[in-house]
């Protein structure tokens, strides 16, 4: 008999359910699948991201009992490497946005990572986030960077895991794969690995507005147009882990439809879920409907909703935002 046992929170990532959002399925007469990503250790996907960046880094002799992993991130992978850098004896610095959530920040400080906070900013201003971490990585003694955006051990460890285990938990009876991107390693992964069990299968991008990979999938170009409050997706700039994703299509998202997606999940399927999660299925459900009746969609069910109380479930800071949720059905989908 197979043991049931885990050896350590490295081997109890992954292998997450993939739940059939049953009433929005009926509904629209296609089978919605969601990969309940945060039910991995650390509440989010990222847990694998940051598995597979510390397992390669440590295979590279780059990492060491003592050492200490740097990561600039809106607060997921941030989360994943601070808790499994605690497993392995590994100290975090971690950098982010001050335009985060400030659960993500407490789950951080509470991890013990050294959290450093810094104005949003734009990629193309050394200020960012991101080149904040590079310069940390390498002004910190006995210290690596992860680079989650660009370091394929991203993309390659969903490749290795996410795509398989979704392959198999459908039997292969999968048409379409949806998802939106941040570093891009999710949905690179995935995407190449269940296209190579099934070409005809279709994979779409979901974006947020403000993110330039719509454009980038349909036509090539990195224009963007609008903003938006979600948190961990959507990116100007083509990674090193979306270079490897075979898309199809993309489509966008507003943020009204991703909130009032968010509050039917919690009201109708008994989902706690953040806001990126809300995107993927109303993308999902949108995308389902242009496939024949009977067609099964699966994405990605990114993160839990108690790291945006503040916020996606405040009633102050949604109506502040103008994002109230009203419907009462899925009219938001039209």
């Amino acid at each position: 008999m197979k043991s049931g046992i885990k050896g350590d929170l490295f081997e109890a990532i992954g292998n997450t359910p993939l739940l059939k959002l049953a009433k929005l399925s009926k509904i629209i007469g296609r089978t919605i699948l969601g990969k309940a990503e945060f039910l991995n250790p650390g509440g989010s996907v990222k847990d694998r991201a940051a598995k597979y960046i510390i397992l390669g880094a440590e295979h590279q002799g780059r990492l060491r009992p003592g050492g200490t992993i740097v990561e600039g991130t809106a607060g997921n992978t941030g989360i994943a490497l601070a808790l499994l850098g605690n497993e392995r004896d590994y100290k975090a610095i971690i950098v982010i946005p001050d335009d985060q959530s400030q659960e993500k920040i407490d789950l951080l400080r509470a991890f013990g990572a050294d959290v450093r906070i810094v104005p949003s900013a734009p990629f193309t201003n050394e200020n960012n986030y991101y080149h904040v971490a590079r310069r940390l990585a390498q002004e910190t003694p006995n210290a690596i960077w992860a680079d989650q955006f660009n370091n394929t051990a991203n993309y390659l460890g969903h490749a290795d895991s996410t795509g398989p285990e979704i392959w198999e938990q459908t039997g292969g009876n999968i048409d379409l794969f949806i998802c939106a991107c941040g570093t891009g390693g999710t949905f690179a992964g995935i995407s190449t690995f269940l296209k190579q069990r099934k070409p005809k299968l279709r994979t779409i991008v979901a974006d947020p507005m403000g993110s330039a990979l719509y454009s980038y999938v349909k036509s090539g170009t990195l224009d963007f147009e609008g903003d938006s409050v979600s948190e961990g997706i959507g990116i100007k700039r083509v990674t090193d882990n979306f270079k490897h994703a075979l898309a199809d299509d993309a489509v966008r998202v507003d943020d009204r439809t991703m909130v009032e997606m968010v509050h039917y999940l919690l009201k109708e399927e008994g989902l706690l879920l953040g806001g990126s999660a809300g995107l993927n299925v109303a993308a999902a459900a949108r995308a389902a409907m242009t496939l024949p009746a009977g067609s099964t969609v699966v994405t990605i069910l990114c993160d839990g909703g108690t790291r945006y109380m503040s916020r996606l479930f405040n009633p102050a800071w949604l109506a502040e935002n103008d994002l109230t949720p009203h419907a009462s059905d899925l009219g938001f989908l039209d």
